[in-house]
C-alpha cells in the first residue's frame, strides 16, 4: 500500500480538505459536514458525492458507515485500518479545519 501525505490542504475548486493519499484512494473531508460526528469520505481519483464515507469512534476504531466508492473489501479494510493508525492525525486535522476544540464521535 503505497501512502502519499498531503499535509491537509484544502482544493480550491472542491473546497474540502485532502488529508493523504493511500494506493490512490484520497481521504478527505467535506467542508460542509463539521456538524456532524468526525469522519473520512474516501474515493479513487477524485472526491465526488456519494463516496465511501467511514466514521471514527472514541476508541481510535472506525466503522464503514457506506461503501458508496464500491471499494472492494480487501482494499476497504487495508484502508479503514490504515485510518484508524491515522487517528490522532485525522482528529488533530478535523479541529483545525472547522475550528473547534471538541470533537463528537458516531461511538
Amino acid at each position: 500500500m503505497h501512502t502519499y501525505y498531503t499535509n491537509m490542504h484544502l482544493a480550491e475548486e472542491s473546497k474540502l480538505p485532502n488529508l493523504f493519499t493511500v494506493s490512490g484512494y484520497l481521504v478527505y473531508f467535506w467542508a460542509n459536514e463539521g456538524n456532524e460526528p468526525i469522519h473520512v469520505h474516501i474515493s479513487k481519483g477524485h472526491p465526488y458525492s456519494g463516496s465511501t464515507k467511514v466514521w471514527l469512534t472514541r476508541d481510535g476504531g472506525c466503522i464503514l458507515a457506506s461503501n458508496g466508492s464500491k471499494i472492494p473489501n480487501k482494499e476497504l479494510n487495508e484502508l479503514m485500518d490504515f485510518i484508524a493508525a491515522q487517528f490522532f492525525y485525522i482528529c488533530d486535522a478535523w479541529k483545525t479545519f472547522f475550528l473547534t476544540d471538541t470533537i463528537h464521535f458516531y461511538c
